[in-house]
């Protein structure tokens, strides 16, 4: 075990001492937190553009209905007709005209108006239009029918069902917004750092090959032990910078706000607006209890956990295969032939992740994923979250490490003939005769 320590150790240092890794691991939370201010500042610059729209009424129905707000002023075109209007607005490059015709009854209105832009106008700007027209046009509808619209209104009863469980635990809408949340982040960061990290170990090895240098450690050192040593190192060293990255991204997203006064909530779309709005629709003080009451219903010993062991297994699984592939290759080019087997389980996984365990954590289809051990990192952290048996998880766990180890002597064969081969481009039929030696 002597000779693991020492290779670890000089995989980690030689990674971490690197000046493109201290670089990189600098430069990108910057570069990130960068871009985030940029478009929450863009966002700010497009949501304080005024917009001026003139609205011309034949109807009479809609006098005094829009209302002007900081970003969006409505003018009142009177005794204008519509070549006139339309010539006007061009020439005062007004944002818009819209154009209510008169008509001989109310339900001939929904498809006789229209809005003349230079350009199309803007989705959220034509949502608020239509919003006012169809709030007015219903009540002055009822009010023709001779039905008192306010008492409707007064009528009106908004229904929240309840959730809660068979054992009598309550959940709720914010609940299962959570746990959505989690697992997909789960995923996705075990996903990026496979990825990521998986790269970097595959470089690593096709460097050291082609220097040569692999020949005199390979004298001295079996080759499952030296690529354990490069797998387990290359990891902490990926952790390490992982660490950093979201410290400094903490600090940053903290620090520049406050520098340069961006306001983050310019960097959310009307739809994450309206979310945030119908989560804590009964005020900030009741959405913020309930989203601190259901992360504490949340199985947070067991989420943390299980998110290390499947982050390990999982990495470490992907990480021997990828130092096959960098083994089997003289050059990063070479490599293409051999990265889709790797990355089809994973994209597989992303999608079963997203298209069947966020709708039904439970169903056959995600079970069933969840045990595949190349799925299952992604697949069954992502149904956690939703109360899976404490029984499967360890079964999935268990069914991980023992397909690493197989994978690991796996690899640590083609490793140990791949490594001192040169000159050669291997196929799956050389791979499968190195499996032989």
């Amino acid at each position: 075990m002597n000779h693991l320590q020492l290779i670890i150790k000089r995989e980690y240092l030689n990674k971490v001492r690197n000046k493109s890794f201290v670089i990189m691991t600098f430069l990108t939370p910057v570069i990130m937190v960068g871009v985030f201010s940029l478009v929450a500042y863009l966002a700010s610059l497009n949501n304080s553009t005024s917009k001026e729209i003139a609205i011309l009424d034949e109807s009479g129905y809609f006098g005094d209905q829009f209302e002007s707000t900081d970003n969006t002023t409505y003018v009142y075109l009177d005794n204008e007709t519509l070549e006139v209007a339309k010539e006007q607005s061009e020439e005062k490059e007004r944002y818009g005209l819209l154009y209510i015709p008169k008509v001989a009854k109310l339900d001939l209105l929904a498809d006789q108006i229209t809005f003349y832009s230079e350009d199309s106008p803007s989705l959220n700007v034509m949502s608020d239009i239509e919003d006012v027209i169809e709030e007015e046009v219903n009540v002055l509808s009822l009010r023709q029918a001779g039905i008192d619209a306010a008492m409707i209104q007064d009528m009106h009863i908004n229904i929240k069902a309840h959730q809660e469980t068979y054992q009598g635990q309550e959940t709720s809408e914010m609940g299962s917004i959570l746990k959505l949340a989690f697992g997909g982040l789960a995923g996705y960061l075990l996903f990026m750092f496979i990825i990521i990290y998986g790269n970097m170990i595959m470089r690593s090895v096709i460097e050291e090959k082609t220097s040569r240098i692999i020949e005199v450690i390979i004298s001295s050192v079996k080759p499952i032990k030296l690529l354990l040593g490069k797998i387990i190192g290359t990891s902490l060293a990926g952790v390490t910078q992982f660490v950093m990255w979201t410290i400094l991204m903490f600090v940053l997203m903290t620090v520049v706000p406050l520098i340069f006064g961006i306001d983050a909530a310019e960097m959310q779309t009307p739809q994450q607006q309206e979310l945030m709005q119908a989560a804590g629709e009964g005020g900030i003080e009741n959405g913020i209890a309930q989203f601190l009451i259901e992360a504490n219903n949340l199985p947070l010993m067991n989420l943390v956990i299980m998110f290390l062991l499947f982050f390990i297994g999982g990495y470490l699984l992907y990480a021997s295969l990828y130092a096959a592939i960098g083994a089997a290759v003289d050059s990063e080019t070479d490599t293409q032939q051999f990265m889709m087997p790797i990355l089809l389980p994973l994209i597989l996984a992303v999608y079963v992740g997203i298209f069947t365990v966020m709708d039904n954590p439970h169903g056959t289809v995600s079970q069933i994923f969840s045990f595949i051990p190349f799925t299952s990192p992604v697949v069954m952290l992502m149904r956690i979250p939703f109360g899976v048996p404490v029984w499967q998880q360890i079964l999935s766990v268990v069914i991980l490490f023992a397909t690493f180890i197989g994978t690991v002597w796996f690899a640590a064969k083609i490793y140990r003939v791949g490594i001192l081969m040169y000159g050669k481009k291997a196929s799956y039929k050389e791979l499968l005769k190195w499996l032989k030696y």
